[in-house]
């Protein structure tokens, strides 16, 4: 017999994101619901990488005691108060198998008597008054606001002619025997494409990897979303010369030929000449897609980004469908391919910040802020204090901030994690009180960063007597001095091999100038 269920808060997903979301609202003792549609926090993780092997970093041995430090190698922890509950306990392997994070995410929603309901899978959504959700089994479930935390669940394919001829990353076979002698196409560039290339090379014939655009390295973008060193060995058999290519350009067809196919590709090098190349097999793994089927019109997320993600404001609210919002990798829309919130060690982060969000809007509770001595060096001791131990500002890079807020009367407060573009808009709404102007402090890589080789010493270089930081390319802080959105004045902290900026001379005196010039001086702070 079907039922109905009212509450404030109706969590959609018992992924990273989902139980992360359920944890702060658990413990802010907020009415909330999660539903998943599988029997087990994380399903997803069941199912992929499709090669078991995660690519999110789990380095267990650090030399620090702060906990804080550590969570800069520990990509897979979700944020707790409980110590036992992280990531670095269950596996010493330092890209850990994804059965290893299937365990770890049920026993988070288990320590922590989560509210799911498992074998739940959402078909509908609508919005008469309050969103209304539906169930498989015609079960109800009523909420005020709804918290949209599904991943991308739906293969992304490409409109390629002849493109359901191909075999998908999600449904191929991993066993490398069912490839032997044969000649491969992969049609895809990111760590999906290659870790199938890489899984393939010692039976397949020839192995061919496609895509439009240049091939992107992580250790050089800094987006860990790009190429992988731990997929990267099929580089190696392309260039030197082992019978496998990376193809720089368009697959325009799939066309079943007798046992195989002739795929035509425009190559980008040569000016789109057209080459027809014969392939036993052709596989898609081009990536995956939020899936908004689910929504009725009345309240159905705009997307954006061709179609991949929902639309999100700088709060991770829908841009057209008020109180509806986004946790986990779909929040990528707003730093795509530029910082981490595709990632849980990045989004656990903005898990959290949006959680603030919600406190402040839907419960009257202010964003947490500590009272500084209005002076500029204790602007400086809090600053330099934050950025040598912070591990969301270090995650989150370039799109969290810690906030210096300065009021008229030059009272000074500092808020910690606040995403920058929702800085400027709460600010100006005075959702922080009363703000005559305010610092944002964020980590970050130098200008163009991605497009210089790191390993070249020609790049970049500068001399021992300039520690302005302005040329660093690896991560540095930043710290912008702004009044009412508009950007006054910005100082660089020099790059540090340690990541350590605390030098009296090389980091605090020149941030204490920099701020002597717009932060009312007192006795206290006189040479």
């Amino acid at each position: 017999m079907s039922s109905e269920v009212s509450t404030e808060y109706l969590v959609i997903g018992a992924g990273p994101a989902g139980l992360q979301a359920s944890y702060l609202l658990s413990r802010a003792g907020r009415d909330h619901l999660v539903l998943d549609a599988g029997d087990a926090p994380g399903a997803f993780f069941t199912r992929f990488p499709r090669h078991r092997t995660l690519i999110s970093i789990n380095k267990v041995h650090t030399g620090w005691d702060d906990p804080e430090l550590n969570l800069r190698t520990d990509w897979n922890s979700l944020l707790s108060d409980e110590p036992s509950l992280l990531f670095t306990g269950y596996t010493p392997r330092y890209f850990p198998s994804a059965e290893d994070m299937v365990r770890y995410l049920g026993d988070f929603a288990a320590k922590h008597d989560l509210p799911i309901r498992f074998g739940t899978r959402v078909v509908s959504v609508t919005r008469p008054d309050d969103f209304v959700a539906h169930d498989q089994d015609g079960n109800t479930y009523r909420a005020r606001r709804v918290i949209v935390a599904t991943g991308v669940s739906k293969p992304h394919v490409p409109p390629i002619e002849g493109v359901e001829h191909a075999e998908r990353y999600d449904e191929v076979s991993v066993d490398p025997a069912d490839f032997t002698g044969q000649r491969v196409l992969i049609i895809g560039r990111g760590n999906s494409a290659f870790e199938t290339a890489d899984n393939l090379v010692e039976t397949a014939a020839v192995i061919h990897v496609a895509g439009p655009g240049s091939l992107k390295l992580a250790w050089q973008t800094h987006f860990v979303g790009h190429l992988r060193a731990v997929n990267n060995n099929f580089l190696d058999t392309y260039q030197l010369k082992s019978q496998n290519a990376v193809l720089d350009g368009r697959v325009l067809a799939v066309r079943p030929d007798g046992d195989g196919f002739l795929v035509p590709v425009s190559f980008a090098r040569v000016d789109e000449r057209v080459k027809e190349i014969r392939y036993d097999r052709v596989i898609l793994a081009t990536g995956f897609r939020f899936d908004a089927s689910i929504f009725a019109p009345e309240c159905r997320p705009r997307l954006t980004i061709n179609d991949r993600f929902p639309d999100q404001t700088p709060a991770w609210e829908s841009v057209n469908v008020p109180d509806l919002f986004f946790a986990g990798t779909i929040t990528q829309a707003r730093d795509f391919k530029k910082s981490t919130s595709g990632f849980i060690h990045g989004f656990r982060y903005g898990v959290r910040a949006l959680h603030r969000v919600l406190e402040h809007r839907y419960h009257g509770v202010p964003w947490p802020t500590l009272d500084l001595d209005p002076t500029p060096a204790a602007v400086v001791d809090a600053v330099v204090a934050r950025v040598n131990r912070t591990s969301a500002l270090w995650q989150m890079f370039a799109f969290l901030a810690d906030a210096v807020l300065v009021g008229p009367d030059g009272t000074t407060r500092y808020a910690e994690e606040v995403p920058v573009d929702h800085l400027h808009e709460a600010v100006g709404r005075g959702d922080f009180g009363e703000v005559d102007s305010y610092l944002a402090v964020t980590l970050e890589y130098g200008a163009d960063h991605d497009r210089v080789n790191p390993f070249d010493i020609t790049a970049g270089r500068t001399s021992q007597q300039d520690t302005s930081g302005l040329d660093g390319r690896y991560l540095h802080p930043v710290v912008r001095h702004f009044r009412a959105g508009e950007l006054l004045g910005e100082h660089h902290l020099t790059e540090n091999l340690e990541n350590e900026w605390d030098s009296e001379e090389v980091h605090r005196a020149p941030l204490l100038e920099f701020l002597r010039d717009r932060l009312a001086p007192t006795a206290a702070d006189a040479p």
